[in-house]
């Protein structure tokens, strides 16, 4: 049983989890303008429009910033995992996402490291994004 805080997806954020059920990285991305969006808004920061669309997009990044959460809180469910990396992920198609950056030594985590998206499935109904290195 996975006893972590999962999100809850409302009516702006459920294809992005619906799509990562799925197996792939989805992103709002506006009709008028073609702007692209993480995470989902209802208008378009760009030119305010209230027409979107849902788009995969590559899953390749590379790591813009990250910390190594290295020392667990007393009664912290993420306690057993550390070490373990939070990292804001630059998507090849301009949106920037934050997620853990798995499969890696957290202290080979670099500025500029090559990403691709992964999906742990972490209950029946929702499957977390991740990324390790390329």
């Amino acid at each position: 049983m996975y006893n972590k805080p999962l999100p809850v997806p409302d009516a702006d954020t459920e294809p992005f989890w619906t799509g990562c059920r799925e197996g792939r990285l989805l992103v709002q991305c506006c009709t008028a303008c073609e702007a692209k969006r993480l995470p989902p808004e209802r208008f378009c920061p760009h030119c305010h429009s209230v027409d979107s669309s849902w788009q995969a997009v590559s899953g390749r990044g590379t790591v813009y910033s990250w910390i190594v959460v290295r020392h667990p809180v007393p009664g912290d469910v993420y306690g057993g995992d550390v070490p373990y990396v939070v990292a804001l992920i630059d998507l090849a198609e301009g949106v920037r996402i934050a997620s853990n950056i798995i499969d890696c030594d957290p202290d080979a985590v670099a500025a500029d490291m090559a990403v691709q998206v992964t999906f742990d499935p972490v209950t029946e109904t929702v499957t977390l994004p991740k990324f390790r290195p390329v």
